[in-house]
Protein backbone atom coordinates (compact mmCIF):
# COMPACT_ATOMS: atom_id res chain seq x y z
CA UNK A 1 0.00 0.00 0.00
CA UNK A 2 1.17 3.32 -0.93
CA UNK A 3 2.33 5.38 1.83
CA UNK A 4 0.74 9.08 2.17
CA UNK A 5 2.84 11.88 3.74
CA UNK A 6 1.46 14.90 2.20
CA UNK A 7 -1.90 16.58 1.87
CA UNK A 8 -3.99 16.36 -0.92
CA UNK A 9 -6.89 18.72 -1.71
CA UNK A 10 -10.51 16.80 -0.21
CA UNK A 11 -11.93 14.31 -1.55
CA UNK A 12 -14.84 16.25 -2.17
CA UNK A 13 -12.97 18.84 -4.44
CA UNK A 14 -12.67 16.28 -7.09
CA UNK A 15 -16.62 15.34 -7.16
CA UNK A 16 -17.20 17.87 -9.77
CA UNK A 17 -19.94 15.19 -11.81
CA UNK A 18 -18.25 16.75 -15.29
CA UNK A 19 -19.06 20.53 -14.40
CA UNK A 20 -16.80 23.59 -13.99
CA UNK A 21 -17.70 25.15 -10.75
CA UNK A 22 -19.35 28.96 -11.03
CA UNK A 23 -17.15 31.45 -10.17
CA UNK A 24 -18.60 34.71 -8.33
CA UNK A 25 -17.15 38.50 -8.61
CA UNK A 26 -14.72 39.89 -6.25
CA UNK A 27 -16.16 42.40 -3.78
CA UNK A 28 -15.60 46.32 -5.37
CA UNK A 29 -17.43 49.68 -5.12
CA UNK A 30 -19.96 50.09 -2.13
CA UNK A 31 -22.99 47.89 -1.69
CA UNK A 32 -26.17 48.16 0.86
CA UNK A 33 -28.03 45.09 1.99
CA UNK A 34 -30.10 44.55 4.71
CA UNK A 35 -27.88 41.44 5.86
CA UNK A 36 -24.03 41.44 5.44
CA UNK A 37 -22.36 37.79 5.78
CA UNK A 38 -18.73 36.75 6.21
CA UNK A 39 -18.60 33.28 4.81
CA UNK A 40 -19.77 31.21 2.15
CA UNK A 41 -20.18 27.76 3.57
CA UNK A 42 -23.00 25.74 5.27
CA UNK A 43 -23.96 28.28 7.76
CA UNK A 44 -23.74 31.80 5.69
CA UNK A 45 -25.59 30.05 2.75
CA UNK A 46 -28.27 28.62 5.10
CA UNK A 47 -28.81 32.08 6.58
CA UNK A 48 -29.20 33.83 3.26
CA UNK A 49 -31.25 31.10 2.02
CA UNK A 50 -33.56 32.11 4.97
CA UNK A 51 -33.22 35.82 4.39
CA UNK A 52 -33.79 35.89 1.62
CA UNK A 53 -36.94 33.59 1.55
CA UNK A 54 -38.25 36.27 3.53
CA UNK A 55 -37.85 38.97 1.54
CA UNK A 56 -34.37 40.51 2.51
CA UNK A 57 -31.42 41.53 0.38
CA UNK A 58 -28.48 39.75 1.38
CA UNK A 59 -24.31 39.78 0.17
CA UNK A 60 -22.14 36.74 1.01
CA UNK A 61 -18.78 37.39 1.36
CA UNK A 62 -16.12 35.05 0.75
CA UNK A 63 -12.29 34.94 1.10
CA UNK A 64 -11.68 32.38 -0.73
CA UNK A 65 -14.26 30.65 -3.15
CA UNK A 66 -17.25 28.86 -1.94
CA UNK A 67 -17.08 26.06 0.44
CA UNK A 68 -13.75 25.90 0.48
CA UNK A 69 -13.02 26.64 4.15
CA UNK A 70 -14.01 24.35 7.13
CA UNK A 71 -17.38 23.34 5.32
CA UNK A 72 -15.82 21.66 2.09
CA UNK A 73 -13.10 19.99 4.50
CA UNK A 74 -15.83 17.68 6.74
CA UNK A 75 -16.79 14.57 6.16
CA UNK A 76 -20.30 15.18 4.89
CA UNK A 77 -21.87 12.99 7.93
CA UNK A 78 -25.17 14.03 9.14
CA UNK A 79 -26.30 13.17 12.44
CA UNK A 80 -28.78 13.78 15.39
CA UNK A 81 -25.92 12.69 18.04
CA UNK A 82 -22.90 15.15 18.98
CA UNK A 83 -19.16 14.20 20.16
CA UNK A 84 -18.30 14.21 23.15
CA UNK A 85 -22.00 12.58 23.53
CA UNK A 86 -25.55 13.41 24.19
CA UNK A 87 -25.49 11.77 27.58
CA UNK A 88 -22.78 14.08 28.51
CA UNK A 89 -24.72 17.03 27.38
CA UNK A 90 -27.54 15.60 29.67
CA UNK A 91 -25.12 14.54 32.62
CA UNK A 92 -24.10 18.92 32.21
CA UNK A 93 -27.25 20.03 31.46
CA UNK A 94 -29.94 18.07 31.90
CA UNK A 95 -32.53 16.28 29.93
CA UNK A 96 -34.61 19.34 28.43
CA UNK A 97 -30.88 20.27 27.01
CA UNK A 98 -30.88 17.11 25.88
CA UNK A 99 -34.18 16.45 24.07
CA UNK A 100 -33.44 20.31 22.63
CA UNK A 101 -29.97 19.44 21.31
CA UNK A 102 -31.84 16.02 19.43
CA UNK A 103 -34.85 16.92 17.55
CA UNK A 104 -33.08 20.80 16.87
CA UNK A 105 -30.06 18.95 14.89
CA UNK A 106 -32.73 16.67 13.23
CA UNK A 107 -35.08 19.12 12.50
CA UNK A 108 -31.58 20.88 11.08
CA UNK A 109 -30.39 17.57 9.06
CA UNK A 110 -34.39 17.60 7.53
CA UNK A 111 -34.02 21.44 6.14
CA UNK A 112 -30.75 20.28 4.05
CA UNK A 113 -32.81 17.37 2.74
CA UNK A 114 -35.56 19.84 1.94
CA UNK A 115 -33.20 22.39 0.52
CA UNK A 116 -31.68 19.59 -1.65
CA UNK A 117 -35.18 18.60 -3.12
CA UNK A 118 -36.42 22.22 -3.77
CA UNK A 119 -33.39 23.32 -5.43
CA UNK A 120 -32.38 20.02 -7.04
CA UNK A 121 -28.59 19.67 -5.72
CA UNK A 122 -26.82 17.06 -7.36
CA UNK A 123 -24.65 15.70 -3.82
CA UNK A 124 -25.34 12.08 -2.93
CA UNK A 125 -27.67 12.50 -0.14
CA UNK A 126 -28.99 9.50 1.42
CA UNK A 127 -30.08 8.40 4.72
CA UNK A 128 -27.86 6.12 6.65
CA UNK A 129 -27.86 4.66 10.25
CA UNK A 130 -25.16 6.08 12.94
CA UNK A 131 -23.36 3.82 14.69
CA UNK A 132 -21.19 4.32 18.23
CA UNK A 133 -20.08 1.26 18.94
CA UNK A 134 -16.96 -0.53 20.93
CA UNK A 135 -14.68 -3.84 20.81
CA UNK A 136 -13.78 -5.22 24.34
CA UNK A 137 -13.68 -2.44 26.41
CA UNK A 138 -15.11 -2.21 29.42
CA UNK A 139 -15.10 1.56 29.97
CA UNK A 140 -15.98 1.62 26.70
CA UNK A 141 -18.79 -0.84 26.58
CA UNK A 142 -20.34 1.69 29.89
CA UNK A 143 -20.06 4.75 27.52
CA UNK A 144 -21.94 3.48 24.13
CA UNK A 145 -24.86 1.92 26.71
CA UNK A 146 -24.86 5.12 28.30
CA UNK A 147 -25.72 6.41 25.04
CA UNK A 148 -27.64 4.48 23.96
CA UNK A 149 -30.07 5.36 27.22
CA UNK A 150 -29.64 8.62 26.73
CA UNK A 151 -30.74 8.70 22.65
CA UNK A 152 -33.97 6.72 24.14
CA UNK A 153 -34.58 9.70 26.34
CA UNK A 154 -33.69 11.90 23.22
CA UNK A 155 -36.90 10.00 21.62
CA UNK A 156 -34.19 8.89 18.69
CA UNK A 157 -35.23 5.32 18.95
CA UNK A 158 -31.97 3.67 19.00
CA UNK A 159 -31.09 -0.01 18.55
CA UNK A 160 -28.44 -1.82 20.45
CA UNK A 161 -28.35 -4.88 18.21
CA UNK A 162 -25.35 -4.79 15.29
CA UNK A 163 -27.07 -5.73 12.04
CA UNK A 164 -26.23 -8.32 9.77
CA UNK A 165 -22.70 -7.84 8.71
CA UNK A 166 -21.86 -5.10 10.32
CA UNK A 167 -18.12 -4.68 9.29
CA UNK A 168 -16.12 -4.32 12.89
CA UNK A 169 -16.11 -6.00 15.88
CA UNK A 170 -18.62 -4.60 18.75
CA UNK A 171 -19.32 -6.06 22.22
CA UNK A 172 -21.60 -2.58 22.97
CA UNK A 173 -23.73 -0.89 20.29
CA UNK A 174 -25.67 2.81 20.23
CA UNK A 175 -27.32 2.38 16.26
CA UNK A 176 -29.55 5.55 15.88
CA UNK A 177 -31.85 5.14 12.54
CA UNK A 178 -32.65 7.98 9.44
CA UNK A 179 -29.47 9.73 9.70
CA UNK A 180 -27.75 11.00 6.76
CA UNK A 181 -24.40 11.66 4.50
CA UNK A 182 -24.06 13.93 1.61
CA UNK A 183 -21.33 15.72 -0.15
CA UNK A 184 -20.99 18.95 1.30
CA UNK A 185 -19.41 20.89 -0.95
CA UNK A 186 -21.49 20.11 -3.82
CA UNK A 187 -24.18 20.83 -1.45
CA UNK A 188 -22.89 24.28 -0.60
CA UNK A 189 -22.25 24.86 -4.64
CA UNK A 190 -25.76 24.31 -5.50
CA UNK A 191 -26.93 26.23 -2.76
CA UNK A 192 -24.83 29.61 -3.74
CA UNK A 193 -26.22 29.15 -7.72
CA UNK A 194 -30.16 28.98 -6.54
CA UNK A 195 -29.60 31.81 -4.68
CA UNK A 196 -27.10 33.80 -6.09
CA UNK A 197 -28.93 37.37 -8.17
CA UNK A 198 -30.09 40.28 -7.63
CA UNK A 199 -31.63 39.83 -3.86
CA UNK A 200 -28.40 37.43 -3.00
CA UNK A 201 -24.81 38.92 -3.99
CA UNK A 202 -22.16 36.91 -3.66
CA UNK A 203 -18.54 37.64 -3.97
CA UNK A 204 -15.46 35.61 -4.19
CA UNK A 205 -11.57 35.96 -2.78
CA UNK A 206 -12.79 39.37 -1.22
CA UNK A 207 -11.22 38.96 2.21
CA UNK A 208 -12.92 41.23 4.82
CA UNK A 209 -10.81 42.76 6.67
CA UNK A 210 -12.68 45.03 9.15
CA UNK A 211 -16.23 45.07 10.70
CA UNK A 212 -17.90 47.90 12.65
CA UNK A 213 -20.84 47.38 14.22
CA UNK A 214 -23.67 50.38 14.22
CA UNK A 215 -26.91 51.52 12.83
CA UNK A 216 -25.60 50.81 9.72
CA UNK A 217 -22.66 48.10 10.32
CA UNK A 218 -19.72 48.00 8.09
CA UNK A 219 -17.89 45.04 6.19
CA UNK A 220 -14.36 46.22 4.56
CA UNK A 221 -12.43 44.49 2.40
CA UNK A 222 -9.25 45.75 0.36
CA UNK A 223 -11.69 46.67 -2.68
CA UNK A 224 -14.82 47.50 -1.58
CA UNK A 225 -17.25 47.86 1.57
CA UNK A 226 -20.86 46.80 2.12
CA UNK A 227 -23.47 48.06 4.63
CA UNK A 228 -26.34 46.70 6.10
CA UNK A 229 -28.73 46.66 9.21
CA UNK A 230 -27.12 43.65 10.41
CA UNK A 231 -24.15 41.38 10.35
CA UNK A 232 -23.41 37.50 10.23
CA UNK A 233 -20.02 35.95 10.72
CA UNK A 234 -20.43 32.90 9.36
CA UNK A 235 -16.83 31.73 9.79
CA UNK A 236 -16.58 28.96 12.09
CA UNK A 237 -14.91 31.18 14.48
CA UNK A 238 -15.90 34.65 14.48
CA UNK A 239 -13.05 37.17 13.48
CA UNK A 240 -12.11 39.62 15.88
CA UNK A 241 -11.50 39.69 19.65
CA UNK A 242 -14.58 38.19 20.95
CA UNK A 243 -14.81 36.70 24.95
CA UNK A 244 -15.64 32.55 23.48
CA UNK A 245 -12.41 32.43 22.06
CA UNK A 246 -11.06 32.00 25.69
CA UNK A 247 -13.78 29.81 26.25
CA UNK A 248 -13.05 27.08 23.12
CA UNK A 249 -10.38 24.81 22.40
CA UNK A 250 -8.92 24.49 18.51
CA UNK A 251 -8.68 21.25 17.00
CA UNK A 252 -7.46 19.97 14.01
CA UNK A 253 -8.14 16.51 12.68
CA UNK A 254 -6.90 14.59 9.98
CA UNK A 255 -8.86 13.20 7.16
CA UNK A 256 -8.04 10.08 5.14
CA UNK A 257 -9.45 8.28 2.27
CA UNK A 258 -8.43 4.58 1.23
CA UNK A 259 -9.47 3.67 -2.19
CA UNK A 260 -10.78 -0.02 -1.32
CA UNK A 261 -11.26 -3.11 -3.34
CA UNK A 262 -15.20 -3.66 -1.52
CA UNK A 263 -17.96 -0.80 -0.48
CA UNK A 264 -18.21 -0.49 3.32
CA UNK A 265 -22.11 -0.90 4.17
CA UNK A 266 -23.19 2.60 4.48
CA UNK A 267 -23.51 3.70 7.50
CA UNK A 268 -21.76 6.40 9.87
CA UNK A 269 -19.10 4.51 12.16
CA UNK A 270 -17.82 5.74 15.45
CA UNK A 271 -15.73 3.78 17.61
CA UNK A 272 -15.88 4.53 21.56
CA UNK A 273 -12.17 2.54 22.39
CA UNK A 274 -9.56 5.32 23.12
CA UNK A 275 -7.05 3.22 20.94
CA UNK A 276 -9.27 4.09 17.89
CA UNK A 277 -11.64 7.53 18.30
CA UNK A 278 -12.06 7.20 15.04
CA UNK A 279 -15.11 8.35 12.35
CA UNK A 280 -15.50 5.86 9.61
CA UNK A 281 -17.50 6.55 6.29
CA UNK A 282 -17.96 4.85 2.83
CA UNK A 283 -18.09 6.65 0.01
CA UNK A 284 -18.29 5.33 -3.92
CA UNK A 285 -18.67 7.30 -7.39
CA UNK A 286 -19.38 5.76 -10.91
CA UNK A 287 -15.45 4.67 -10.82
CA UNK A 288 -13.97 4.06 -7.34
CA UNK A 289 -15.24 2.44 -3.46
CA UNK A 290 -13.63 4.65 -0.84
CA UNK A 291 -13.41 4.49 2.71
CA UNK A 292 -12.82 8.04 5.12
CA UNK A 293 -10.73 8.06 7.84
CA UNK A 294 -11.55 11.05 10.42
CA UNK A 295 -9.33 11.77 13.85
CA UNK A 296 -6.35 12.35 15.74
CA UNK A 297 -7.12 15.54 16.76
CA UNK A 298 -4.41 17.70 18.73
CA UNK A 299 -4.37 21.28 18.74
CA UNK A 300 -3.11 23.83 16.51
CA UNK A 301 0.75 24.28 16.08
CA UNK A 302 1.43 20.86 17.49
CA UNK A 303 3.45 18.57 15.41
CA UNK A 304 1.45 15.59 14.90
CA UNK A 305 2.62 13.96 11.47
CA UNK A 306 3.34 10.04 13.39
CA UNK A 307 -0.87 10.44 13.01
CA UNK A 308 -0.74 9.79 9.37
CA UNK A 309 1.60 6.15 9.72
CA UNK A 310 -0.82 5.20 12.64
CA UNK A 311 -3.71 6.02 10.48
CA UNK A 312 -2.27 4.43 6.97
CA UNK A 313 -1.71 1.40 9.35
CA UNK A 314 -5.25 1.10 10.78
CA UNK A 315 -6.71 1.62 7.35
CA UNK A 316 -4.56 -1.50 6.30
CA UNK A 317 -5.38 -3.46 8.96
CA UNK A 318 -9.19 -3.73 8.50
CA UNK A 319 -9.65 -2.86 5.04
CA UNK A 320 -8.61 -4.46 1.58
CA UNK A 321 -7.07 -1.17 0.67
CA UNK A 322 -6.37 -0.74 -3.07
CA UNK A 323 -4.40 3.04 -2.62
CA UNK A 324 -4.63 5.85 -0.21
CA UNK A 325 -6.16 9.21 -2.51
CA UNK A 326 -6.77 11.65 0.28
CA UNK A 327 -5.38 13.24 2.78
CA UNK A 328 -6.02 16.39 4.17
CA UNK A 329 -6.88 18.17 7.70
CA UNK A 330 -9.40 19.99 9.08
CA UNK A 331 -10.05 22.65 11.96
CA UNK A 332 -12.77 22.70 14.82
CA UNK A 333 -13.69 24.90 18.24
CA UNK A 334 -14.61 22.49 20.97
CA UNK A 335 -16.82 24.75 23.52
CA UNK A 336 -16.11 24.45 27.40
CA UNK A 337 -19.84 23.18 28.18
CA UNK A 338 -20.32 21.36 25.15
CA UNK A 339 -22.92 23.54 23.54
CA UNK A 340 -21.89 25.78 20.65
CA UNK A 341 -22.42 29.71 20.78
CA UNK A 342 -25.10 31.56 18.88
CA UNK A 343 -26.03 34.77 19.10
CA UNK A 344 -24.29 38.80 19.82
CA UNK A 345 -21.60 39.74 21.87
CA UNK A 346 -21.96 41.73 25.09
CA UNK A 347 -20.92 44.72 22.92
CA UNK A 348 -22.35 44.30 20.04
CA UNK A 349 -25.77 44.59 19.06
CA UNK A 350 -26.09 43.90 15.12
CA UNK A 351 -23.21 41.48 14.18
CA UNK A 352 -24.13 38.14 15.13
CA UNK A 353 -22.06 34.61 15.16
CA UNK A 354 -22.09 30.98 15.66
CA UNK A 355 -18.93 28.67 16.53
CA UNK A 356 -18.05 26.21 19.21
CA UNK A 357 -19.54 23.88 17.00
CA UNK A 358 -17.06 21.05 17.27
CA UNK A 359 -16.92 17.99 15.16
CA UNK A 360 -20.22 18.32 14.57
CA UNK A 361 -20.42 21.95 11.98
CA UNK A 362 -22.67 20.67 9.28
CA UNK A 363 -25.70 20.55 11.70
CA UNK A 364 -25.18 22.55 13.90
CA UNK A 365 -24.34 25.52 11.08
CA UNK A 366 -27.40 24.47 10.00
CA UNK A 367 -29.52 24.97 13.05
CA UNK A 368 -27.83 28.29 13.57
CA UNK A 369 -28.07 29.96 10.66
CA UNK A 370 -32.10 29.20 10.90
CA UNK A 371 -31.86 30.73 14.66
CA UNK A 372 -30.01 33.76 13.34
CA UNK A 373 -32.35 34.53 10.69
CA UNK A 374 -35.46 34.02 13.02
CA UNK A 375 -33.78 36.79 15.18
CA UNK A 376 -32.95 39.09 13.03
CA UNK A 377 -36.52 38.62 11.06
CA UNK A 378 -38.15 39.80 14.57
CA UNK A 379 -39.64 35.81 14.99
CA UNK A 380 -38.70 33.91 18.62
CA UNK A 381 -36.36 31.07 18.56
CA UNK A 382 -35.89 28.83 21.77
CA UNK A 383 -32.42 28.18 20.37
CA UNK A 384 -30.63 31.73 20.71
CA UNK A 385 -31.64 31.60 24.21
CA UNK A 386 -30.15 27.73 24.81
CA UNK A 387 -27.09 28.49 23.05
CA UNK A 388 -26.43 32.31 23.87
CA UNK A 389 -23.06 33.33 23.77
CA UNK A 390 -23.53 35.60 26.83
CA UNK A 391 -24.39 32.66 28.88
CA UNK A 392 -22.15 32.00 31.98
CA UNK A 393 -22.47 28.58 32.97
CA UNK A 394 -19.00 27.57 35.33
CA UNK A 395 -19.98 23.91 36.57
CA UNK A 396 -20.20 23.26 33.16
CA UNK A 397 -17.34 24.77 31.88
CA UNK A 398 -14.70 25.11 34.50
CA UNK A 399 -12.78 21.83 33.76
CA UNK A 400 -12.52 22.50 29.94
CA UNK A 401 -11.54 26.51 30.84
CA UNK A 402 -9.00 25.74 33.47
CA UNK A 403 -7.41 23.13 30.85
CA UNK A 404 -7.25 25.50 28.07
CA UNK A 405 -6.53 28.34 30.08
CA UNK A 406 -3.28 26.51 31.74
CA UNK A 407 -2.54 25.47 28.06
CA UNK A 408 -2.81 29.11 26.33
CA UNK A 409 -0.24 30.21 29.28
CA UNK A 410 1.98 27.75 28.65
CA UNK A 411 2.50 27.92 25.24
CA UNK A 412 3.07 32.22 26.16
CA UNK A 413 5.51 31.68 28.44
CA UNK A 414 7.42 29.42 26.70
CA UNK A 415 7.56 31.44 23.38
CA UNK A 416 7.89 34.80 24.78
CA UNK A 417 9.41 34.59 27.68
CA UNK A 418 12.08 31.51 27.19
CA UNK A 419 11.96 32.08 23.41
CA UNK A 420 15.63 30.64 22.62
CA UNK A 421 18.90 32.01 21.02
CA UNK A 422 19.34 33.81 17.86
CA UNK A 423 19.68 31.59 15.22
CA UNK A 424 20.86 32.10 11.53
CA UNK A 425 18.62 31.98 8.59
CA UNK A 426 20.94 29.72 6.78
CA UNK A 427 20.16 27.05 9.02
CA UNK A 428 16.34 27.28 7.78
CA UNK A 429 16.34 23.90 5.18
CA UNK A 430 14.59 23.52 2.17
CA UNK A 431 10.95 22.74 3.03
CA UNK A 432 11.27 23.37 6.51
CA UNK A 433 9.80 26.51 8.64
CA UNK A 434 11.18 27.77 11.86
CA UNK A 435 11.03 30.55 14.66
CA UNK A 436 13.67 32.61 15.22
CA UNK A 437 15.47 35.61 16.54
CA UNK A 438 16.64 38.24 13.76
CA UNK A 439 17.69 41.36 15.15
CA UNK A 440 15.69 41.46 18.42
CA UNK A 441 12.49 40.33 16.41
CA UNK A 442 10.71 37.11 16.49
CA UNK A 443 10.47 35.98 13.29
CA UNK A 444 8.84 32.72 11.06
CA UNK A 445 10.93 31.48 8.80
CA UNK A 446 10.43 29.12 5.41
CA UNK A 447 12.44 28.04 2.65
CA UNK A 448 10.86 26.59 -0.19
CA UNK A 449 12.71 23.62 -2.27
CA UNK A 450 13.88 25.77 -4.69
CA UNK A 451 16.02 27.79 -1.93
CA UNK A 452 13.74 30.55 -1.42
CA UNK A 453 13.21 32.11 2.13
CA UNK A 454 10.13 33.73 3.02
CA UNK A 455 10.30 35.42 6.47
CA UNK A 456 7.08 36.55 8.51
CA UNK A 457 6.74 38.27 11.74
CA UNK A 458 5.98 35.11 13.86
CA UNK A 459 3.48 37.15 16.26
CA UNK A 460 0.06 36.32 15.73
CA UNK A 461 -2.17 39.14 15.06
CA UNK A 462 -5.21 38.39 16.87
CA UNK A 463 -3.61 37.93 20.51
CA UNK A 464 -0.25 37.92 20.22
CA UNK A 465 0.41 34.11 20.87
CA UNK A 466 3.74 32.83 18.54
CA UNK A 467 3.16 30.82 15.56
CA UNK A 468 4.56 27.40 15.58
CA UNK A 469 5.33 25.42 12.21
CA UNK A 470 3.09 22.87 10.63
CA UNK A 471 5.24 20.54 8.55
CA UNK A 472 2.46 18.58 7.00
CA UNK A 473 0.31 21.33 5.62
CA UNK A 474 3.28 23.99 4.84
CA UNK A 475 1.72 26.54 7.21
CA UNK A 476 2.44 28.33 10.47
CA UNK A 477 -0.47 27.89 13.57
CA UNK A 478 -1.45 29.84 16.28
CA UNK A 479 -1.58 27.15 19.41
CA UNK A 480 -3.87 29.26 21.19
CA UNK A 481 -6.93 30.25 19.55
CA UNK A 482 -6.13 28.62 16.08
CA UNK A 483 -5.85 31.01 13.47
CA UNK A 484 -3.61 29.67 10.71
CA UNK A 485 -1.18 31.35 7.99
CA UNK A 486 0.56 30.41 4.76
CA UNK A 487 4.13 30.40 4.43
CA UNK A 488 4.14 34.43 3.01
CA UNK A 489 1.96 35.01 5.73
CA UNK A 490 -1.54 35.02 4.07
CA UNK A 491 -4.56 34.40 6.72
CA UNK A 492 -6.10 30.74 6.15
CA UNK A 493 -8.51 30.43 8.70
CA UNK A 494 -9.40 31.27 12.24
CA UNK A 495 -9.65 34.55 14.56
CA UNK A 496 -7.52 36.95 13.05
CA UNK A 497 -8.47 39.66 10.74
CA UNK A 498 -5.49 40.14 9.31
CA UNK A 499 -2.12 38.04 7.82
CA UNK A 500 1.18 37.99 10.02
CA UNK A 501 3.16 40.95 9.60
CA UNK A 502 5.94 41.36 7.62
CA UNK A 503 9.26 42.25 10.05
CA UNK A 504 10.88 45.69 10.43
CA UNK A 505 13.78 45.50 7.74
CA UNK A 506 16.47 48.12 8.63
CA UNK A 507 17.94 47.81 4.83
CA UNK A 508 15.15 48.46 3.45
CA UNK A 509 14.15 45.77 1.04
CA UNK A 510 10.62 43.96 1.68
CA UNK A 511 11.71 40.68 3.53
CA UNK A 512 8.36 38.88 3.26
CA UNK A 513 10.23 36.35 0.45
CA UNK A 514 13.34 37.00 -0.69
Amino acid sequence: MTQLHSVTPPLWADQTQGETPRRYPVLSGHRDVDVAIVGAGITGLTAALHLKAAGLRVAVVEARRVGSGTTGTSTGNLYAPVWPRLAAIEDKHGEKMLRAVAQGRSAAIDCIQQAISTYQIRCDFKRVPFYLFSAPDVEANDEVRAETKACARAGLNPFDVPPPGFPFPATALCGVPHQAQFDPLQYVRGLAAALEGPECLIFEDSQVTATEDGEPCTVSTAAGTITARHVIKATHTPQGRYAVHTAMIPKREYAMVARVARPLPDGIYWNANNSWHYSIRPFSNEENHYVMLLGKSHKPGEQKERHVDVMQRFIRSYFDTEHIDYLWAAQNYQPADLLPYIGTSMLEKHTWFATGFAADGLVWGTLAARAISDAILGVHNDYMDLFDPQRFTPLASAKNLAKESIAVSGYMLKDHLFYGQEKALAQVGAGEGKTLKVDGEKVAAYRDEHGRLSIVSAVCPHMGCIVHWNGLEKSWDCPCHGSRFAVDGTLLEGPSQSNLATPLNKDGPDTRSR
